[in-house]
Order: structure tokens, then sequence, then C-alpha cells
């Protein structure tokens, strides 16, 4: 569900002091997308959506979140976009998410 490996490459790449505050922002933007989706998803621009949501999982190790959103992106560019079921992926950012604090309280990217 994360790649640990990610998380500390990014690490490495950004700093240590830089890398809480990328996660901060992570967190802050990715949470507004996923409520726009639970609350008011806009079927024109899902698959960007998705692909937007997908980029930045990938730039933090959310693996599982990532293929969840390139499927839906696919099907939307595939003109399915209202065929999209949308629980399982927000279901599956807020596993992810609370995967992923977890990991970095017990030191999972170390």
């Amino acid at each position: 569900m994360i790649d640990w490996n990610r998380i500390i490459m990014l690490r490495d790449e950004i700093g240590e002091d830089a890398f809480p505050d990328v996660v901060e922002i992570f967190i802050e933007e990715v949470s507004e997308m996923i409520d726009k989706l639970r609350n008011a998803p806009e079927i024109e621009t899902l698959g960007e959506d998705l692909h937007a949501l997908k980029g930045s999982a990938l730039n933090l190790g959310f693996t599982n979140f990532a293929e969840l959103c390139q499927n839906g992106e696919t099907r939307a560019a595939n003109g399915h976009a209202d065929e999209i079921y949308l629980p399982p992926i927000i279901q599956c950012y807020e596993d992810s998410k609370d995967i992923f604090l977890a990991g970095l309280e017990n030191g999972d990217s170390s």
C-alpha cells in the first residue's frame, strides 16, 4: 500500500528538515481534492482530478491509491467517467494516509 523506499528517497532528495512540510502540504491538498470527490464530484473534470491525485500519490509512495486513480483516469479518458465508482478510491486514500502517518510515527521510513 505504501512504497517506503519512495518515502526514503523523497526524504533524501528534499532533506530531513523539509520533509514534514512536504507531508503536511500533500495531506492538506489531497484531502481537499478527496473532499471534492466525496461531496461534489464533477464528471467533466473527473479524469483530470484523478490524474492530479495519482501524481501526488506517486510522489509520496501511495501505490495502491495511485493505481486506483490511474484506473479511473483511464476510464474517464475512454468516455466512461460516469461509471467510475469513487468510494473505493476515497477509502483507499484514507487507509493509505492512516498507514502512512502511523508508519512515520513508528519509523517505517527510516
